[in-house]
């Protein structure tokens, strides 16, 4: 009998191929295969959540002192700071992340950036003293600006005149800011307006001749990777509030309904967003701007829902000295620009008939008449949007019966 051959032993992997340091920062492929967030991106999105938290404080101790004029005011210019940044460097990310030791480096200090702005929010809010935060601004936008001028160096023709505007611009704009220091803060909200203005500007003047290569999956991923993680925030603000109430005043019965409505309304609010997978429309430079940039509103909306639900818990255990509808729309209002932003930016581009568009326009509208329903208010307003997922899923799955086009299940 012929002895059998030897088992082999196992294999080995194949060692990966040693890459150098630093490389070039060319453009990746808009159509690149299984591109996905970046270990590095989801740290950048959570300590961002920093900053967005400690605007939320700020929010709740405004309102909740009967300021919220100033408080929305202040929280607006704060968080157009923090969304500002966040978007750039995603957008950036998306076209020309080469993940080499520089890159890595940069956007650490970026991120480092937004921990200091997070750090001058108090002050911002309560003295007017915008010096940390543009400390902090400052930071993130030397860092983007380090990035653009590594693809400058790399590209050349109309690309490398692209990311050389990029720089320009994004310089020009920090300079502006300077204001913030050294001009009467009677002007700030004027200045405020003027500069983010012109921020946004710049990718459409630094792109009118050249596109980026950004991935549409990959942007619509980190954007919703962002909303979840400030929905995340939302609750766990709200979770806190509560529980202080519950431990310091003994208001369970009072909080409950609070609690299950808050819930509600989150739970709603992630259902609504995901529902439909945007990145099919994000074909155009004019698309994705327009959509992109909505997301302030998305984004400050569903932080402002958190910060509402501890405004109404505090009004409800005597913390507050602002009445019960006024709590009351601290959570209404946002939760009302939510569904109404989301609508806008995407969800109408697949809906099918009168009747599934005005689907969120009416929620939105009765989620603004529960704020008169007393401290039943944020209750009522979770449920109405629970019953608005509710019907859009009944809505969805009749028009798919029929064997129209896919519908959306809100």
């Amino acid at each position: 009998m012929t002895p059998s051959p030897p088992s082999p032993g196992p294999r080995r992997s194949a060692a990966p191929a040693a890459r150098p340091p630093l490389r070039p920062m060319t453009a990746r492929e808009r159509d690149e295969a299984h591109r996905v967030a970046s270990p590095l991106e989801l740290f950048f999105d959570l300590c961002f959540v920093v900053a967005i938290a400690q605007a939320g404080v700020q929010l709740v101790h405004a309102v909740a002192e009967a300021h919220a004029a100033e408080g929305i005011l202040y929280y607006a210019m704060v968080f157009f700071a923090i969304w500002w940044a966040w978007m750039n460097f995603s957008w950036f990310a998306s076209a020309y992340d080469n993940d080499d030791v520089l890159y890595r480096v940069v956007t650490l200090i970026q991120i480092a950036g937004v921990l200091v702005l997070a750090a001058g929010v108090s002050e911002a809010f309560e003295d007017h003293d915008f010096l940390i935060v543009w400390l902090g601004y400052v930071i993130m936008r030397l860092a983007l600006t380090i990035q653009w001028a590594r693809v400058a160096r790399t590209t050349e023709g109309a690309e490398r005149r692209t990311a050389l505007r990029y720089v320009g611009g994004v310089l020009l704009c920090q300079a502006g800011w300077l204001g913030l220091l050294l001009l009467p803060g009677s002007v700030t909200p004027w200045l405020f307006l003027v500069l983010a203005i012109a921020e946004m500007s710049v990718p459409l003047y630094a792109e009118k001749d050249f596109n980026t290569s950004w991935h549409p999956r990959h942007i619509s991923e980190r954007y919703g990777l962002f909303t979840i993680i400030v929905l995340g925030e939302a609750i766990a603000a709200a979770t806190i509030a509560v529980k202080s109430g519950i431990d310091e005043n003994d208001a369970l019965g009072e909080l409950i309904p609070i609690a299950a409505g808050g819930l509600l309304i989150v739970f709603s609010a992630w259902w609504i967003y995901f529902v439909v997978p945007i990145h099919a429309h994000l074909r155009t430079n004019r698309q994705s701007f327009l959509w992109g940039y909505g997301h302030y509103l998305i984004f400050a909306s569903a932080a402002a829902i958190g910060a509402g639900l501890e405004v109404v818990v505090e009004q409800t255990v005597g913390k507050a000295h602002i009445s019960t509808l006024s709590a009351s729309a601290a959570v209404t209002l946002p939760t009302a620009l939510y569904l109404l932003t989301v609508w806008v930016l995407h969800a109408r581009y697949f809906k099918t008939g009168t009747t599934q568009q005005l689907v969120l326009p009416s929620t939105a509208l009765a989620v603004i008449l529960c704020t008169f329903l007393g401290h039943w208010a944020v209750l009522a307003a979770g449920t109405v949007t629970a019953l608005s997922v509710a019907a859009g899923v009944v809505l969805g799955a009749r028009t798919d019966s029929r064997g129209k086009a896919d519908a959306p299940a809100v």
